[in-house]
């Protein structure tokens, strides 16, 4: 580093959070600005792989998240009808060692209230939404609704997919919506009564899918994520009230061990898929996207959060590698996009692990030592990405 940089982020998700917690130990000054007025336990569940996990190990998290959520003992595609295995894939000791990490599911607010402790204290400004940026010569001046201005030396917009940073950027581009909608559901386990669940399982219908896991360690909370067609949507709200009997109406026909799991289903909600065509513009000037802010995903491949996780790793590197920050976006983005861009594909697809699967490639991927790219795709000298550099 030949010079303290001063960094914003926008946005305390996974991403946003992740590449501060680096950024720190990098020492640069980092602040995130999050709209939200406070971390709750609201959501839904999610899904981290070893990829992720392996971020998190380097951030000193890794236990508390195993111990907050659940390293489920397999992951199983089943049939709608036959309910026959298609695919297993079973994490145990071997798993982990092979992967390099373990797979979790795990609440999004459980997560949020354990990835928070890898950041500063009072690093997160709550309660600043975005309204403004304006790009100077040497810095960037942020606005915020409640009044605040700051300035900072780059600006990382992690906001989702309707990230405020984005559209400074870009100007208004709406997301696009997939003729997709995902009911979702959070239950105690208890609700089953006699009625067993494996730990995960994906059931496959033919134009429609459904997810039921565990998100604890005492398997005593269920989320259960389906995904079927819809006409576009047409309400202002993000999300819409739904039921358990519009649930079973949608996956009538499927399997009867499905079909108990939703019997026993309560506060149902339904929520619109979008996405964007791919554009691999992430930055300009000072300022940067990560996670769905530049690729947002569909929600059918579990890989959404672990891609945004993988951006503020490889981010962080290139802003502690190069003092230019335009070298370091140029750096991120030949690095990332590639394989951003396979995982979109799959994700759209909707095809991971419906059959046999070659899972290495994903799993396996170390963001903390992985090669840095420059625009040429050529590897960077090692003195450059070297795991030091990170840490």
């Amino acid at each position: 580093m030949k010079a303290r940089k001063t960094v914003a982020v926008v946005g305390a998700g996974l991403g946003g959070l992740t590449v501060c917690g680096f950024l720190q130990r990098a020492g640069l000054s980092v602040t995130v600005y999050e709209q939200a007025a406070a971390f709750s336990r609201v959501g839904a569940g999610i899904i981290l792989s070893a990829n992720a996990m392996k971020a998190f190990r380097r951030l000193g998290i890794e236990r508390d998240l195993i111990e907050a959520g659940i390293k489920p003992k397999s992951y199983v595609s089943r049939a709608w009808d036959s309910g026959e295995t298609l695919y297993e894939i079973r994490f145990d000791a071997a798993s982990e060692a092979r992967y390099g990490g373990p797979y979790i599911n795990i609440h999004r607010g459980d997560l949020h209230g354990v990835l928070e402790r890898v950041v500063t204290p009072g690093t997160i400004a709550f309660d600043h939404r975005l309204v403004g940026l304006d790009e100077g010569r040497d810095a960037v001046r942020l606005s915020f609704e409640n009044g605040v201005r700051v300035e900072a030396d780059i600006v990382i917009g992690a906001d989702g997919i309707r990230s405020r940073v984005r559209e400074n950027l870009f100007g208004l581009e709406p997301p696009r919506f997939v003729g997709a909608v995902a009911q979702r559901a959070i239950f105690p386990a208890a609700r089953l009564r006699e009625s067993g669940i494996a730990d995960c399982t994906k059931w496959w219908g033919p134009d429609r899918h459904i997810l039921p896991y565990f998100m604890t360690g005492r398997r005593d909370e269920i989320y259960v994520i389906g995904v079927i067609p819809a006409p576009p949507w047409d309400s202002e709200a993000s999300s819409l009230p739904s039921s358990r009997d519009d649930m079973l109406d949608s996956f009538t026909g499927f399997h009867l061990d499905l079909q108990r799991v939703l019997e026993a289903a309560c506060d149902v909600s339904l929520w619109p898929i979008h996405d964007r065509e791919r554009n691999d513009r992430w930055s300009a000037g000072r300022i940067v996207l990560l996670g769905d802010a530049c690729h947002p995903m569909r929600p059918y491949m579990a890989a959404g959060g672990a891609m945004a996780v993988e951006d503020g790793v490889i981010l962080s590197r290139c802003l502690a590698a190069f003092d230019d920050h335009d070298a370091a976006f140029r750096c991120y983005e030949a690095t990332r996009i590639p394989r951003v861009a396979k995982v979109q594909r799959i994700s759209i697809e909707n095809s991971w692990m419906r059959g046999p699967t070659e899972t290495d490639w994903f799993y396996c991927y170390d963001p903390c030592v992985a090669p840095l790219l420059a625009p040429d795709r050529s590897r960077l000298p090692d003195a450059l990405t070297s795991e030091g550099d990170l840490l």
